[in-house]
């Protein structure tokens, strides 16, 4: 699919990951569709032009995907009511990718999370194949595993179900640089320091998801070499090990509150990236990068 210009069409282009996508694909000589609910939101960039609505709307989603190449959808309300999670994911998501697919649109990228996957004590490493939770594990995995559902029902498209873990990232409403440390600035502030903390920069992510849907990634007949043809392939991306003794350490130090480390049964296992990798894709964004990007945004609004 690989054209000198593609055109692939974000949704929620101005959120924390939609707007790096839309960097990412700007970087890689795409035009971008940026579909947004509030005008002027879009990411101001050369080659970015603003859909203004609800991309399950299905007169909006026909419009913003004819002669589109590659559609990736970056919205999922996390914290709102179970109803608006469902309506938003499960029914709407699918809205879009049915008209992708009557638009001839090639590929459907869609950001899922690591979170559908059980990561309870004792799982051990967890690669694509991982056993999913089952219903009743929460609205945020049950609506985004029944939006996977969703979207792997719906025939005619390739489509890629990126699987990160915690979004490490700058920005107001990234949720483990902004929400979780104002969170633990109210006094939570309980965790246990082995537990495994999984995680991936805003930047890895988008990388990997713009080579996706720009066919830089060609497609195979094997899901460790590339996205199936015609078919729903989960890739997970994460950056390299750590524990939440490394990040909850890293925001009470920084905000002056003292952690009250627990001791319970956690999982300590890993995500394993072998199959993104297999695609070429690798993380740039160590560890200790992330850590002090944390400190100094933290450090910023104190």
């Amino acid at each position: 699919m690989v054209d000198a210009s593609p055109v692939v069409v974000v949704t929620g282009a101005n959120g924390l990951v939609g707007t790096a996508v839309c960097r990412a694909l700007v970087e890689r000589s795409a035009q971008v569709r940026a579909v947004v609910r509030r005008a002027g939101s879009a990411p101001a960039l050369d080659g970015v032009t603003e859909h203004v609505g609800d991309f399950a709307d299905e007169g909006l989603a026909r419009a913003v995907t004819q002669g589109a190449d590659a559609v990736v959808t970056t919205v999922h309300p996390m914290g709102s009511s179970r109803e608006v999670q469902h309506r938003v994911g499960v029914e709407g998501t699918p809205v879009l990718a049915r008209a992708a697919r009557d638009a001839g649109v090639a590929r459907l990228v869609h950001v899922s999370t690591a979170g559908v996957y059980d990561r309870s004590a004792g799982v051990g490493d967890v690669a694509e194949n991982g056993a999913l939770l089952p219903e009743g594990s929460g609205d945020y995995a049950d609506t985004k595993n029944a939006t996977d559902s969703a979207l792997a029902q719906v025939g005619g498209l390739t489509t890629v179900l990126v699987r990160p873990p915690a979004i490490m990232g700058a920005g107001d409403t990234s949720v483990w640089n902004t929400l979780r440390p104002q969170e633990v600035r109210r006094g939570e502030r309980r965790a246990n320091p082995a537990k495994t903390w999984a995680w991936v920069h805003v930047d890895d992510l988008a990388a990997l998801i713009a080579d996706v849907a720009t066919g830089a990634v060609a497609t195979a007949d094997d899901a460790e070499r590339g996205p199936v043809a015609g078919g729903t392939t989960p890739v997970i991306v994460a950056g390299e090990p750590a524990t939440l003794r490394d990040y909850f350490g890293t925001v009470t130090d920084t905000v002056g509150v003292a952690p009250e480390w627990t001791d319970e049964p956690v999982w300590t296992g890993q995500l394993l990236t072998d199959r993104a990798r297999g695609w070429g894709w690798a993380p740039h964004v160590s560890l200790a990068r992330a850590m002090e990007e944390l400190r100094q945004g933290l450090t910023t609004r104190s």
